[in-house]
């Protein structure tokens, strides 16, 4: 930069430009918003595991010989955790003034999703035929991994929209 470029440039030294302010603040917000997104996932997780593995494994084994059944029962008791925790804590400030809309969506899209876990369990167990304690849990947790993405582009574009409506009588 040249002492004539200097003389014209009317930013103040140092000054970085508002644009690149605003990336950043938004780039933080979407930061945070994750954060807390993975941490309500973390305890969906938690209730989802900690929930399988005691009904396939745990005392009297309840359901040792129903890998699916167990499958699922955890991911209804996760999703109900998940829903409360993104609707008052992740997605606070999206939410809108509908709860049952987002409910129904937000049910929907755990559905598909939970979909996902169920079948590479199936998969796993089932197709390959690994049907030890740790290949079950490699299996859920690649199944919960892909749905985690899903669901968060999910919410984001369909259930936790931000827009404000006001309830129908």
């Amino acid at each position: 930069m040249s002492a004539s470029d200097e003389l014209t440039d009317d930013r103040a030294p140092d000054a970085p430009p508002v644009a690149s302010a605003v990336r950043a603040a938004a780039l933080r917000a979407r930061a945070y918003e994750l954060a807390r997104f993975l941490s309500v996932g973390g305890v969906a997780f938690v209730v989802d595991l900690g929930l399988f593995n005691l009904l396939r494994f745990g005392p009297g084994e309840v359901l040792g010989h129903k890998p699916l059944t167990a499958k699922i029962i955890s991911v209804v008791a996760a999703t109900l955790v998940a829903w409360l925790g993104n609707r008052h804590w992740t997605f606070s400030q999206q939410r809108t003034d509908r709860r049952a809309r987002e409910l129904t969506v937000f049910a929907g899209i755990n559905v598909v999703c939970a979909l996902i876990p169920v079948l590479t369990l199936a998969f796993s167990h089932y197709t390959l035929g690994l049907t030890t304690a740790l290949a079950d849990n490699v299996a859920t947790v690649i199944g919960i991994g892909i749905g985690t993405v899903l669901r968060y582009l999910g919410y984001k574009r369909w259930v936790f929209t931000g827009v404000r409506v006001p309830p129908t009588a």
